[in-house]
């Protein structure tokens, strides 16, 4: 039997659980990298089990049709945009998830609001190079955050936001009044929440009705001391047009954690944005993410060899 994990950026899958329960008889091969086409067939093509992290390494159909030894694939979390599930299913092949806490990404939200409300990255960096204080910051308290989507992340970073003081209102195209009551903040139409927030931040599941929601012309309805932050789905923002907004001073800057194509390659132009916070899909990665993640993917890999697969996608 033979085992891939794949995408293990941080060198931390085989110290985040014990996989010598698996036992001798269990090939165990970890890939760091990312590669795609004919690389990536040419490296999947021995194994029995792929062990995936969600959101990275995309594993299509075509690519499956090309996997002869394929008899289960695991993901972390129990949905994963870059896995064709009913493919998977259709060739017999078993797959299994996990459970995801979340909140790490909403904690990173709520950093990355703190950062920009203070301008840390850009008064560390300043301090590093020689500098004392060039930035002026702004409070939280009495500020206005508008939470694009009040799911189980939204309402976390609503709770984070009112331990500080901060005003929270909310939209989503399924929101409803009574739902923000039960959270405690302020149900507010979609023109509203653009124009009055000072900060907004996006946690919405990524579809075709949302893609590019903030495009052009929501930018253009921000004030121009508003921030925005997006520990979301990379395709819920018209990219261009962001970067449009920025180069030009339209709105006060962003933090992002999520891209079309990951990793982002080292020359990409989008890493010489103005007043752009990038962090690298950092969302979910904490220590305590991961021990859950592959504690469970062992697991999971464990059953499907007896045949019994567990948290059945």
């Amino acid at each position: 039997m033979k085992l891939a994990i794949l995408d293990d950026w941080l060198d931390c899958a085989l110290s985040s659980c014990d996989w010598s329960q698996l036992g001798a008889n269990v090939q165990i091969d970890v890939f760091h990298d990312t590669v795609r086409g004919d690389p990536l067939i040419a490296r999947l093509q021995p194994y029995d089990i792929i062990c995936m992290m969600r959101e990275r390494t995309p594993i299509t159909a075509a690519l499956m049709d090309k996997l002869p030894n394929l008899k289960g694939i695991v993901t972390s979390g129990m949905r994963n945009a870059a896995l064709d599930i009913d493919a998977a299913k259709a060739r017999s092949i078993m797959v299994s998830g996990t459970s995801s806490p979340g909140h790490a990404t909403s904690e990173l939200a709520f950093s990355l609001i703190t950062m920009q409300a203070r301008q840390l990255f850009a008064s560390a960096t300043s301090m590093r190079n020689g500098g004392w204080q060039t930035h002026l910051g702004r409070d939280l308290r009495g500020t206005k955050l508008g939470i694009l989507g009040l799911g189980r992340l939204g309402e976390q970073l609503a709770h984070y936001a009112k331990a500080f003081g901060m005003n929270v209102q909310a939209w989503s195209q399924n929101l409803t009044v009574e739902r923000c009551n039960e959270v405690g903040v302020s149900y507010v139409d979609r023109s509203t929440l653009f124009k009055t927030s000072d900060f907004i931040s996006i946690h919405l599941k990524l579809s075709d009705r949302i893609r590019h929601l903030v495009a052009a012309k929501e930018l253009a309805m921000m004030k121009p001391e508003a921030y925005l932050v997006n520990t979301s789905r990379a395709p819920i923002i018209d990219m261009q047009a962001l970067t449009n907004a920025l180069a030009t001073g339209q709105i006060a800057g962003a933090a992002i954690d999520v891209y079309d194509l990951e990793p982002v390659p080292p020359d990409d132009p989008l890493r010489a944005t103005p007043n752009l916070l990038m962090t690298p899909h950092i969302g979910y990665v904490t220590r305590e993410t991961m021990e859950i993640f592959y504690g469970e993917t062992l697991e999971a890999v464990e059953a499907m060899i007896a045949g019994q697969p567990i948290r059945n996608l």
